[in-house]
This record gives C-alpha cells, structure tokens and sequence, in this order.
C-alpha cells in the first residue's frame, strides 16, 4: 500500500528580499510532493520578514518564525523543531540551489535505499557557475579533513542540500554556531548505522557583491568543528534518541517515480 509522504523543507533567511519570494513560489509550485515551508526569519533588517508573513497567511503550507540573529545553524535549529515531515531538507532562500532538483535529492530516501542525502555540487555537475577558486580548495580541502575522521567518502561536506529523514534530524543536538551545522551533522550521522547518499546537483553561486555571506572567519571554524563533533562528542551526545537505519527496508516509504521520468 502507497503511502503519502510529507515533505518539510526548511529555509532559513536573513535579508533576502530580492530572492526569497522566487524561493517559496519555486517550491510550492515545482515540488511534486505534500509539502509544508518553515521559514525561519533569522533577525532580517530588510523586507524579508513582511514578505514570508504575507505567504504564511494566504498559504497554510507555509510557516513563519522570527527570532533575533544567530547565524544559519541558530535558525535551522529552529525550523527542525517545527518540522512534521517524514523527510526534512534544507534550502538556502538565495537561488544558488535549484528547487526543482529537491525531488532528485529526496528520491533515494522514498525508494528506500538512504536515510540522508546530500547534493553534491562535486559528482557529476549539471551546472555550475564558475566563482572562486580558494572557496573550492577550502570545501575540498574540509571535505577531506571531515572524510578522514568520519570515514564516509563524502564529495561535499559543505553543501546546502542535505535531507533526512524527519525523525533523524529532529532528534539530533546541534550545539554549533554560525555556518557549522555542514560539519556537525556530517560529524553526528557518520557515529550512526544509518545509510547516506549522494546525488548531483547544480550550483548557481553568488559573489558577495550579490550577498554571499560565508567567510574565512566560517572556514577556520569549521576546522575546529571537524576535530570537536568527531573526536570529542559521544554517540549518546549526538541524539536524543539514537536513529536506526530504515534503508533498503522498503516500508517507510513506497517507490515513487522522478516527475518527468
């Protein structure tokens, strides 16, 4: 017997209003799934938290919350907490990742087969924009040193595009700041038997011109961060409630096919 899925996909968003209404129209109209939005308004001084209040009360799919600014880790910690879905992802509110391409990164999860899946701007490119080079050493650089201690053989740790199963990531204490959540969680699944994925994605960067916000100052945090989260954080630490794998049992979700395939 079929079952319906539901999918939260989470956004947390500090001053983007020049992109974040093109975000959630992408989503509610080019997601071929049940879904629900939790926006989480991470202390924007711009025109971003009256746009995601006005979808939030003309769409019920759509939910708000503001709080003070704390970083991206601070407001997705936040949003998971909201989150009802048997399958959560993150999306950025900036359009450097394609919405349309969420259903190709959940799609291991609801055939079975993943418990997490990342987006991997490093497989098999479909587009990427060209940017800048010491921002690729360093991923590739993280990537490396986070593969070594977690012994999973990542492409790209850093990516924006990891989904999971709701109850994985619900249940996962996340204590670090700023852009850490990419290090942390990769540190804390990896501690697991759960069983991780990777799909290819595009990647539509932008330059800080055009409002980046990772800097050098996140880089060099996110060293410590690979040594804190896999050398002095236990299993028990990592959850709440420890996860188990669901892959390859085929009961948590039936096979649905890509739209379009």
């Amino acid at each position: 017997m079929k079952q319906e899925v539901l999918l939260s996909v989470v956004i947390p968003v500090f001053n983007e209003e020049n992109t974040v209404r093109s975000v959630i129209d992408r989503l509610l109209s080019e997601i071929p799934v049940e879904l629900e939005l939790i926006v989480v308004n991470d202390g924007s001084t711009d025109r971003t938290p009256g746009i995601i209040d006005e979808y939030a009360a003309k769409d019920t799919r759509v939910r708000a919350f503001h709080k003070p600014n704390g970083g991206k880790t601070s407001a997705l910690k936040v949003g998971f907490q909201h989150t009802n879905g048997d399958i959560v992802i993150i999306q950025d509110a900036d359009l450097e990742y394609d919405p349309a391409e969420i259903i190709h990164v959940i799609q291991p999860i609801m055939d079975g087969h993943a418990d997490v899946v990342y987006g991997s701007r490093f497989m098999v490119r479909r587009a990427a924009r060209v940017l800048y080079y010491y921002h690729f050493v360093a991923n590739q650089v993280l990537t490396l040193l986070s593969n070594l201690f977690t012994n999973l053989n990542m492409t790209d740790v850093e990516t924006g595009y990891k989904a999971f199963r709701g109850e994985i990531i619900r249940n996962m204490t996340i204590i670090s700041s700023g852009f850490g959540v990419e290090i942390e969680v990769t540190a804390k699944i990896a501690k697991t038997d759960i069983v991780v994925y990777e799909v290819p994605i595009s990647y539509y960067g932008r330059t800080y011109t055009e409002g980046k916000k990772i800097g050098m100052k996140d880089g060099v945090l996110a060293l410590w961060y690979i040594f804190r989260f896999n050398l002095f954080c236990s299993l028990n630490q990592s959850f709440r409630v420890i996860p188990k794998s669901h892959a390859h049992q085929n009961r948590e979700f039936s096979k649905q096919p890509v739209a379009g395939s």
